[in-house]
């Protein structure tokens, strides 16, 4: 696919990452956001799922979790750590962030992947988003979101070779536990 020229060399990273594995995608251009809530305001005529990216940590800080859901879904983390059999978690710093996955907060995204030293990080996807056909991530920046088929995201999460687990993930609504 054709694109600008003057797009940040993280944003061509992505796409030229994208174009190599021969995956389509269709690029929309907003303002920065840095909330789901933000960015709704110019992702209403698009369609496909907008997710929400999670990048959060064990209490040892020597795992890390990059946490894939539905946009709407608020996480219940009480759940996650014993459904990933850990002693606690917590959302993991911008410093972390930029080491691990190569992004700063508000650009958290799977295409974070693509960083060298994400390797080390494990991915957490929620089942409900593989009901959906047309997924909406951000290209490591906060200016755009770019949008992929289910199958392109599955077939980019297997090029990246992290360890994949797939989860029914549960909300607070959803979790009566937290009542």
């Amino acid at each position: 696919m054709l694109w600008s020229e003057e797009l940040s060399p993280e944003e061509k990273e992505v796409l030229e990452t994208l174009d190599q594995l021969g995956i389509k995608w269709q690029r929309f251009e907003h303002p920065p956001v840095f909330t789901l809530e933000e960015s709704s305001l110019y992702w209403k005529e698009q369609g496909g799922a907008h997710c929400k990216n999670l990048f959060i940590r064990n209490y040892r800080g020597n795992r890390h979790y990059l946490v894939l859901v539905r946009g709407e879904k608020k996480i219940d983390l009480k759940w996650l750590t014993q459904a990933l059999d850990e002693d606690r978690l917590s959302f993991a710093s911008a410093e972390r962030l930029q080491r691990f996955l190569g992004l700063t907060p508000g650009a958290v995204s799977p295409f974070g992947l693509i960083h060298p030293a994400a390797r080390e990080v494990r991915v957490v996807v929620d089942r409900d988003l593989l009901t959906e056909t047309r997924l909406n991530f951000h290209p490591n920046v906060n200016t755009s979101t770019v949008q992929i088929s289910r199958e392109d995201f599955l077939k980019f999460l297997e090029w990246c070779g992290q360890k994949l687990t797939f989860l029914e993930m549960k909300t607070e609504v959803e979790n009566p536990e937290r009542r």
